[in-house]
């Protein structure tokens, strides 16, 4: 004879972490993400350029180490987002209507990458603006 406490107890505890946006599909995208890790980045760039040079204290290293911490973790996160629109949202009408949006997201994450790598505020700034062209776009094809 089944027990549903019994049963719902070993149900529960098989029960997997899963992970993903959002192969359901739920249908939910937002560019906002992207963009606020764009600025953290550009943000981070601008936070370590400002400390001078490395001092030695414990303090400037600790600065240092979070901001760089900060800027690299949000680099990623513009990857993953525009990522998620790239393979979830675009579809072939809009790559007819925008012909250059494969270039310009493929551009985009090897921007974020150099971002993580480097502390550069020319590229942190271009970042930002790569992410809001894709933005814009994305805007663009909800009318």
């Amino acid at each position: 004879m089944m027990n549903p406490v019994t049963d719902l107890m070993s149900w529960a505890r098989s029960a997997r972490v899963a992970h993903a946006h959002c192969d359901v599909p739920c249908g939910l995208y937002h560019p906002h993400a992207a963009e606020l890790a764009a600025e953290t980045v550009e943000k981070m760039v601008e936070k370590l350029e400002g400390l001078g040079a490395d001092d030695g204290s414990l303090a400037w290293r600790n600065s240092a180490t979070r901001m760089i911490a900060a800027k690299e973790e949000h680099a990623e996160i513009v990857k993953h987002e525009i990522s998620i629109l790239w393979g979830d949202y675009f579809k072939p009408p809009h790559l007819e209507k925008w012909p250059q949006l494969h270039e310009q997201v493929w551009n985009t994450l090897k921007l974020a990458g150099f971002n993580k790598q480097n502390v550069d505020m020319k590229a942190a700034g271009e970042l930002r603006s790569e992410v809001k062209k894709i933005a814009d776009i994305f805007w663009e094809s909800k009318k």
